[in-house]
């Protein structure tokens, strides 16, 4: 059921009224054991931000505050690291010349840095293609990473198209967090990275009291790899509260609701927003499934909406881009205004619920000033 209109008064919204009775397998374990080993790894905090619940009606919100995590600030590098790993694991279990490769990949900025950033740190190449609209200083985070920058222009999805065909050459691979028919391996390799993150945030709950876990997780959404990962973590528990999940896009990019709205994976075409990270038109093939069936709703929001949230978080000690802060916009956008009780009904919202924004980059990240671009 959606009520999706193309006036500009009406709320992009889709919800799923069957979403938390699916189930999948869960992400493996050895992950966590990976990050774990790592010389920078610790948890990021779990933020309590008790003036939202009491503005928005609810029993407790949580940021989890992705700003500094291995070193870069932003989640990205969970899921690179563990690609680049399984990466050059399988290529020495193969038998491969054991020489410098070129990691190539297409970003908008988070990923590309943090494979830019893993690849100096292994003695390896890395060559990023970088869409237009992103921030130039941005790009020059992954020059400073010593990676080959090609600024590509046009969108995300020709930059993902030019990364590949540069990937095709000798003793290159591509690291790509968005996959396609025919490339899946390596972009479900990082949406397992991403599972750490999650599992971070349930010892971080119960360690706050939160024992039965939360009633809605907001997770950002660019091509879906991370909301695949959520959606895999809290559909894959046999048993205990199945949290509502909320995906939260720009209304300049809007690929998975359109998709949802539509029943099938569908391209949009992109305008320009100041989510950078979330301005793709196309969702992961094989994040599609997870999100088709276990998404309980989906909404787009304004960058103005996301520069008050990045201004309040800001104010309550949570540093956060644009991207970032898009969940708690998404949040406030579903909770209030018109239509907003059959909002909250859908997701299973009461006024003892606990809700989880997954704030996914932190100001430095993302240089757009909050005004603006």
């Amino acid at each position: 059921m959606s009520d999706n209109a193309s006036t500009p008064q009406t709320l992009p919204w889709f919800a799923r009224p069957d979403a938390r009775t699916w189930r999948c397998e869960p992400a493996p374990a050895e992950v966590r054991a990976f990050h774990s080993s790592l010389p920078d790894y610790e948890p990021t905090p779990l933020t309590e931000l008790p003036s939202l619940a009491d503005e928005l009606g609810i029993g407790r919100v949580f940021a989890k505050d992705e700003s500094c995590r291995l070193g870069l600030p932003a989640f990205k590098a969970l899921g690179a690291s563990w690609a680049v790993h399984r990466t050059l694991a399988g290529r020495a279990a193969n038998g491969a010349d054991q020489g410098p490769i070129t990691l190539v990949t297409a970003t908008d900025g988070n990923h590309g840095r943090a494979v830019a950033r893993i690849a100096r740190r292994l003695g390896q190449e890395a060559h990023v293609f970088v869409p237009q609209g992103v921030h130039p200083q941005a790009v020059t985070a992954i020059v400073a990473e010593q990676a080959k920058v090609t600024e590509v222009p046009g969108p995300y999805d020709e930059a993902v198209r030019l990364a590949a065909e540069a990937a095709a050459a000798p003793d290159a691979v591509l690291i790509q967090d968005t996959a396609w028919q025919g490339y899946e391996q390596i972009p479900g390799w990082i949406v397992e990275g991403y599972s750490t993150l999650c599992a971070e945030i349930d010892e971080q709950l119960a360690a706050a009291g939160v024992v039965e876990g939360p009633g809605l997780v907001a997770v950002p959404v660019g091509v879906g790899s991370l909301a695949q990962a959520v959606v895999t973590h809290y559909r894959s528990r046999p048993s205990g509260q199945a949290p509502a999940l909320l995906s939260v896009e720009p209304e300049a990019a809007p690929c998975v609701l359109e998709s949802l709205t539509r029943d099938e994976p569908v391209s949009v075409t992109t305008g320009e927003t100041t989510m950078a990270g979330l301005n793709c038109g196309t969702p992961s093939s094989i994040a599609w499934p997870y999100l088709r069936a276990g998404l309980d709703a989906a909404v787009a929001v304004t960058d103005a909406d996301c520069a008050r949230a990045a201004g309040e978080l800001a104010a309550l000690g949570v540093s956060s881009g644009p991207c970032g802060a898009a969940t708690l916009a998404g949040l406030r956008a579903a909770l209030t205004g018109e239509g907003a009780d059959e909002r909250r009904t859908a997701l299973g919202l009461g006024p003892a619920s606990a809700v989880v924004l997954l704030s996914t980059e932190g100001t430095a990240a993302n240089p757009h000033s909050t005004t603006g671009h």
